[in-house]
């Protein structure tokens, strides 16, 4: 390709609505444009990314025995109806109507249409187990699309989906994608990391995410690992033993009662006012979860994690009261208390204390009345008839790991990756069945297995730049080299450069020649900033038959001569096919 020709324009800036560094690069290096909140055209250069961790996605996939297909992008509301996830999945469920009137969604996943294709045709266990996957570009209206390509409202997927007839087959076939996970992660240039995490609207009790470790501000969620074990999980998931603390406050509190607490709003402002430690404080915060209000009761030096307390109350969305919505729900209970105040006792709503809570004795509450705290309190003095306890806790770092007992760390991850075993999660609502050995109709075993093709480019941005611009991994990126003559009007540079330029093509290498009439220090800018993985630059030295190489990843610049140059790409890029 000439760069005269490529598709392509470079920006001076970042443009100013991009917050990590991927959206940041590709924008600015030609790779993306964006037509609408959350959707992108992907221009060439990032077509031919993409194309690439397909092909190795599909590579994997296929030796490890899955069978590709394609299913409509467009579904019917029916199938979405059977399995109970039309109403559940929320509003990130693109909902429409055609001109008959039929009610159709656009597909963010495909576990509906892929169980409908199975039960027509697998109808016994002698063709089970399988695994079906795709390539195809899915929609979720996210309410905040950010961070360019790693959170999107249209992205590609590849999602595939295992059927088999009990729970061992569904480990294997588990294990046997976690490993192609590996596999297809290590070869676009990836270091991920296998955490468990929680399985969402996809469903199903065991589920893991393949988080790629950055330092960056695109990581999405938290990782909580241990160094010694190999414990590691999101901390929508992770658990963790907590040191020991004080829970019982029988040497600050001789009785129960009520005591003026003025102008404590806050954990801190009330820990200092009582001169007690925050774990003998129980907090008491309201959140609304599917537009129903809910107390959640924590040990106060402690944080709920939001996705937890979604699960144990089984609901769809959630956020925190604001101070509007609890002076209603004060006054719906008879109560006048502003937040610092607020407790469960007397509160007629849906309360769910976190684990934490068990042990607490002679303890700090609010009893929704302002300015006061009872103290040396226990549940029995809270009037709550039936307590219901669940993890509910945001795990911190330096606490223990619940396998092996060892400090806690914490890191930043981009999730690329996700498995779940589903059992018969639609397979049972759906009548999704197949014979058995016996002539029994029994539900398929069922997994789901997906990855991001356009966030692993994009996470590759964020694991691989620098300064100057992205530093592609050579299996992924658009070209493997850039052939740069310092000036077009050198006779010998430029024959010297088409020359090497036609022998690296006639041997299967995608190289670009920078053919344009423009000053050296741009079109090493753009180089750089594109991420060509190898730069060839002819200049002055040509007379002595030497050429600059300069490898992208490293930014080691090497003498060399002109055959040497295209022998050691072709030698680079062998090694990776």
């Amino acid at each position: 390709m000439k760069m005269s020709k490529l598709f392509v324009q470079t920006l001076r800036e970042f443009p100013s609505d991009a917050e990590v560094i991927s959206h940041k690069m590709l924008a600015r290096a030609g790779y993306i444009r964006k037509l609408t909140s959350g959707v992108y055209n992907y221009l060439p250069l990032m077509w031919r990314v993409l194309k690439k961790v397909e092909n190795i996605v599909r590579d994997e996939m296929d030796k490890a025995g899955a069978q590709e297909l394609l299913m409509p992008f467009v579904q019917p509301k029916e199938l979405w109806v059977e399995s109970g996830r039309w109403e559940a999945y929320g509003k990130e469920l693109m909902r429409l109507k055609d001109r008959h009137n039929r009610e159709m969604c656009l597909g963010p996943t495909h576990e509906e249409i892929i169980t409908a294709v199975a039960r027509d045709v697998l109808k016994s266990y002698k063709q089970l187990p399988t695994n079906l996957y795709q390539i195809q570009s899915k929609f979720r209206d996210e309410v905040r699309p950010r961070f360019g390509l790693l959170r999107g409202r249209e992205f590609i997927m590849k999602d595939a989906y295992s059927f088999g007839t009990s729970q061992e087959e569904l480990e294997k076939e588990y294990e046997n994608m976690a490993q192609a996970y590996r596999n297809i992660f290590k070869r676009c240039g990836l270091e991920t990391k296998m955490v468990q995490s929680d399985s969402g609207a996809i469903g199903g009790n065991v589920s893991h995410e393949f988080m790629v470790i950055t330092t960056t501000d695109a990581g999405e969620n938290d990782v909580f690992y241990c160094d010694d074990c190999d414990y590691a999980a999101n901390s929508n998931h992770a658990v963790s033993n907590l040191p020991e603390a004080v829970i019982d406050g029988k040497e600050y509190f001789k009785e129960t009662k009520v005591v003026d607490t003025p102008n404590t709003h806050s954990i801190e402002e009330l820990s200092e006012f009582l001169k007690i430690p925050s774990t003998l404080i129980l907090k008491s915060l309201v959140y609304i979860i599917d537009k129903n209000p809910v107390l959640a009761l924590i040990r106060a030096d402690k944080a709920v994690e939001e996705t937890k307390l979604l699960n144990a109350v089984g609901g769809i969305e959630i956020r925190i009261a604001t101070s509007g919505e609890i002076g209603e729900i004060m006054k719906e209970n008879g109560f006048n208390a502003i937040p610092g105040f607020i407790g469960p006792k007397g509160m007629k709503l849906t309360i769910i204390a976190d684990n934490t809570v068990k042990n607490m004795k002679n303890f700090v509450v609010g009893i929704n009345q302002n300015d006061v705290h009872m103290v040396g309190a226990n549940l029995s003095d809270l009037g709550i008839d039936e307590l219901k306890y669940e993890d509910l806790r945001l795990v911190e770092a330096g606490e223990y790991c619940p396998q092996c007992g060892r400090p806690l760390k914490v890191t930043r991850g981009i999730e690329v990756g996700n498995i779940f075993q589903l059992g018969t999660k639609y397979s049972k609502p759906m009548n999704a069945v197949y014979s058995d050995v016996d002539g029994k109709l029994k539900p398929y075993i069922m997994g789901c297995y997906g990855i991001g093709i356009s966030r692993t480019a994009a996470a590759a941005v964020e694991a691989h730049h620098d300064e100057h611009g992205i530093k592609w991994p050579l299996a992924i990126a658009p070209y493997h080299v850039v052939i740069v003559p310092v000036s077009t009007k050198d006779e010998l540079q430029m024959s010297t450069a088409e020359k090497m330029y036609k022998e690296l093509l006639s041997n299967g290498i995608e190289a670009v020649l920078d053919d344009r009439d423009e000053r050296a220090g741009v079109k090493f800018k753009d180089a750089d900033l594109i991420g060509f993985p190898y730069r060839i630059t002819v200049g002055k030295t040509i007379t002595e038959g030497n050429i600059e190489f300069v490898t992208r990843q490293t930014n080691e610049k090497t003498t060399m001569k002109p055959d040497e140059a295209v022998k050691t790409v072709i030698e680079a890029v062998k090694n990776i096919k």
